[in-house]
């Protein structure tokens, strides 16, 4: 049997050996509805089993002799089709970041699954006014007491509800049934969207921007009009009107007929926020977010492929936002550890973002308080243009800082957590009647729970961590979730001195409690955030003044405006300083200048108390001065020195296993394996990834399982990278969509070091042991090409059947 089109499909299964792409025949049935970016069943393996694929490509050439190559079963309907530059972004991710293509479609894909769309029913009149006159007269005398009600409920309103007619008029079905028959009604449907906004009256009030930020906007503008799209770094102090500017950015680009993507980490995409930019937009715009139901998610990825929407905010997932006509993005509070994926593909949103932008004709504006490190050395390089926001809108003065030294306060015997500055200003804001923030970066009641006698830790049993102390005397893991109670005697030794050390937001909350007794007290944390509403149910009544005082987590300190928030504590400015992070002096210093942000921003002055044992550390002092520039030089000495990012790239290898010894001999492995590829670099031997790496270590190839031609994805996507799904022309992906990432910092090293294996500082999680090796260079490309090599021969090898392995680039969070 010959065929005209041929579907090269990445088939629906994230393992390494079957990540290539794999040709099928698209039946003559079909030919309408296999377009790229669609979702079919085909059949894999001796099997023949019935298995979800995606189309990446077609041809009209078959790769091997087309009797040997197996038909599509099906298109799946109602699935989303991917669009077609999307699908070379999940290109550009699994090779920037690791992982299969699988991962990254399903990465790309808003939402993954067909949902069953929601339809609004109503009954219309079919006749004119005085036909149904007449049949009213005819029903009267018949005495149809079911279809006279009806007649009369739509000879006063043409239009009824479906459900009306049938639970509240009462109308059997039948009846309505044989009244549409007779062409007296007639019953239509209309899809309804599942929309998260509720609609608000409430006028938009114009803002009159102050000179800084009309110099940024017009400057933008200005090179938007000319057609160059680069990436922009908006710096500005908190409280400086960046969104007032992003609004305006958003205003113009709309207005030229794009559509725009807001990134706003999922922590600060609050009610607040939203309606900020519904006033201003009404139902132009949407959001996405991980507390939407898969209908909503479904309905608004809709919305925006129709062009129903311009502008779509919500945390890193909304990056793939469905836009035909995509023209900016903006990623505000840009120095987030949440736009890096935590999961396979550990992508970060801001070089995706810039790809995406670079697929499709758009640009992109990165904001914050406290910039990265990455995207203000860029910004110096000139590989972005800088902007700076130096005056806090309505004319606010930044507020006043005292650094609180806990040393001196234990030294007058002040044993409470609360420093006496801080107690002195919570009095006088309580007396006052304004309103409170303490900020701790710890959830829970205590950090761990200790035996005094013999000094037991009590730990997971399924991770290599101790377990959090709960006010309810239970402990909890915070990475499996693996819970139990408190011992009242150590298990080890069985002594009664068993207790919580350490202070979590609980704990604060009842020193609170029992200090001012007189305040009203609000807890949020991701404890009483963890149903849907909890987060706007917490900010809503502390934003109406239904409490004095608010203590949490970081989630207070994130992008909310609080006109009668006058102080803000820092309980323990030094819980992030000492983590064993590169990055904890930053975490810090962006952690006290977002949580200092929140205090007098409008009318009434502010203050900050920042607690601390180290109150000399340059990461507290330039937070307390609000100095990033002086931060940001003493920093970059440090990265500098230790040729850590950005002054150098590093990739780290995490090695898995169900197995200690399994984990370890793996790691060592490709330990030797990295150092075989360093040998062969300074001869000048660059050894290719894939089956010639398998080969060489000792590796095996895998069979194919399809029973198809299957190749490493890198053929063509089509000519047009920027086009929509749905396109006839194209082969399968391309042989580099995304250009480079890595500058190549000028204090870099030039050979590659490593680091490890070693055990991961958490060494066991979910019962997963976990080894570690990190890989340092100037050349991120370098690293990726070390990243490609490894895989081959990981993929390749049986030695590691019994092994897992994840790569993360620059690395934003512990192992």
């Amino acid at each position: 049997m010959s065929f005209r089109y041929y579907a090269d499909i990445i088939i629906d299964i994230s393992h390494e050996n079957l990540d290539k792409t794999y040709q099928y025949a698209i039946q003559e049935e079909m030919e309408e509805k296999a377009v790229i970016g669609s979702l079919v069943v085909v059949p894999l393996g001796k099997g023949n089993r019935r298995i979800n694929g995606y189309i990446v490509g077609i041809s009209t050439e078959p790769k091997i002799g087309a009797e040997r190559i197996k038909p599509v079963y099906e298109v799946v309907e109602g699935a989303p089709v991917i669009e077609s530059h999307l699908i070379y972004l999940a290109y550009y991710i699994k090779e920037k970041f690791g992982g299969t293509m699988n991962d990254a479609l399903k990465t790309v894909i808003p939402v993954r699954k067909a949902v069953k769309i929601k339809e609004q029913r109503s009954v219309q009149l079919a006749v004119g006014t005085e036909e149904a006159h007449r049949l009213y007269f005819e029903y009267q005398k018949k005495n149809s007491k079911a279809k006279l009600r009806l007649l009369e409920a739509l000879l006063r309103e043409p239009t009824l509800d479906y459900d009306v007619v049938i639970n509240k008029l009462g109308i059997p079905r039948a009846t309505l049934l044989g009244m549409e028959k007779q062409g007296v009604t007639r019953t239509s449907s209309q899809q309804i969207y599942r929309n998260p906004i509720k609609a608000q009256e409430e006028a938009y009030q114009p803002v009159s921007l102050n000179e800084e930020q009309s110099y940024i906007v017009e400057d933008f503008l200005e090179d938007y009009r000319q057609g160059i799209r680069r990436t922009y770094l908006i710096h500005g102090i908190t409280g400086s009107g960046k969104t007032e500017v992003y609004m305006e950015m958003i205003a113009s680009v709309i207005a030229m007929g794009k559509q725009v993507i807001l990134l706003i980490p999922e922590i600060a995409l609050t009610y607040q926020t939203v309606m900020r930019f519904y006033k201003r937009f009404g139902n132009r715009i949407s959001i996405m977010n991980s507390k939407m139901s898969q209908g909503e998610r479904y309905d608004q990825s809709l919305r925006a492929k129709n062009g129903e929407i311009d502008i779509m905010i919500g945390p890193r997932s909304a990056l793939f936002t469905p836009f035909q006509r995509l023209g900016l993005i903006i990623i505000d509070e840009e120095h987030e550890y949440s736009y890096k994926s935590e999961s396979v593909p550990k992508y970060h949103a801001t070089p995706v973002a810039v790809e995406r932008a670079r697929l499709t004709g758009a640009c992109v504006v990165l904001g914050s308080a406290t910039p990265s490190l990455e995207a203000y050395l860029k910004a110096k390089q000139g590989e972005m243009k800088l902007y700076t926001l130096t005056k806090r809108a309505k004319e606010a003065e930044p507020p006043m800082v005292w650094i609180a030294d806990l040393r001196e306060e234990l030294k007058r015997k002040n044993k409470s957590i609360f420093s006496g500055k801080l107690k002195e200003l919570i009095r006088d804001r309580l007396n006052k009647k304004e309103q409170i923030m303490l900020f701790l970066n710890r959830r829970g009641y205590a950090g761990f729970v200790s035996c005094r006698s013999c000094g037991y830790v009590v730990k997971c049993p399924h991770c290599d961590i101790s377990l959090t102390a709960h006010n309810n005397r239970s402990l909890v893991c915070h990475y499996c979730g693996h819970e139990e109670k408190q011992p009242d005697i150590c298990p080890e030794c069985g002594s009664k001195y068993i207790a919580a050390f350490g202070t979590g937001t609980q704990k604060v909350e009842e020193l609170v409690k029992k200090e001012f007794p007189e305040a009203r007290v609000l807890r949020m944390d991701a404890d009483t955030t963890r149903n849907k509403g909890g987060h706007e149910a917490v900010l809503s009544a502390f934003s109406g003044h239904q409490a004095d005082i608010l203590v949490g987590t970081q989630m207070i300190v994130k992008g909310h405006d609080f006109p009668k928030v006058t102080l803000v504590g820092i309980i323990a400015a030094d819980l992030s300083l000492y983590t064993g992070d590169f990055r904890a002096s930053e975490r810090t210093f962006q952690l006290l200048c977002q949580a200092a942000g929140r205090a007098g921003r409008d009318v009434l002055p502010g203050e900050v108390v920042i607690q601390t044992y180290h109150p000399d550390h340059y990461s507290i002092l330039t937070a307390a001065e609000g100095n990033y520039e002086a931060f940001y030089e003493q920093e970059m000495l440090y990265r500098r020195l230790m040729q850590y990012p950005p002054a150098a790239h590093i990739l780290l290898l995490l090695v898995t296993s169900k197995e200690e010894e399994e984990a370890a001999k793996s790691a060592s492995r490709l330990a030797a394996a990295v150092k075989h590829y360093i040998e062969n670099l300074k001869q000048g031997i660059v050894e290719a990834p894939g089956q010639s790496a398998g080969e060489n270590l000792g590796g095996s190839l895998g069979e194919n399982p399809g029973g198809n031609s299957g190749e490493r994805p890198g053929g063509s996507l089509g000519e047009n990278p920027g086009g929509n799904s749905g396109e006839r022309p194209g082969g399968s992906l391309g042989e580099n969509p995304g250009g480079s990432l890595g500058e190549k910092p000028e204090d870099g090293p030039e050979e590659i070091s490593m680091i490890g294996p070693a055990p991961a500082s958490i060494s066991k999680v979910n019962d997963i042991f976990r080894q570690v090796i990190y890989l340092k260079h100037r050349d991120y490309d370098r690293l990726v090409e070390i990243k490609d090599y490894l895989e081959g021969y990981f993929n390749f090898s049986e030695q590691f059947a019994k092994s897992g392995l994840q790569f993360d680039f620059n690395p934003l969070s512990g192992y």
